[in-house]
């Protein structure tokens, strides 16, 4: 698992890298960044997170 796996990126930051990213809450709640440079949205209605995970990058072979 790299660093950015482990980051946890606010609602409203800039997505740093195109990926499948999880909200941090527990409750498997997932987000698509397409492009890096999107930001990151609020969490989904009734979610407790205070941010999101990268669970899945664009770049992995």
């Amino acid at each position: 698992m790299s660093d950015s796996e482990e980051q946890v990126y606010r609602p409203g930051e800039i997505v740093p890298e195109s990926g499948i990213y999880e909200c941090e809450c527990g409750e498997h709640h997932r987000y698509s960044a397409d492009v890096r440079g999107h930001r990151f949205p609020p969490p989904n209605e009734g979610c407790t997170t205070s941010g999101w995970k990268l669970v899945i990058s664009a770049h992995d072979s």
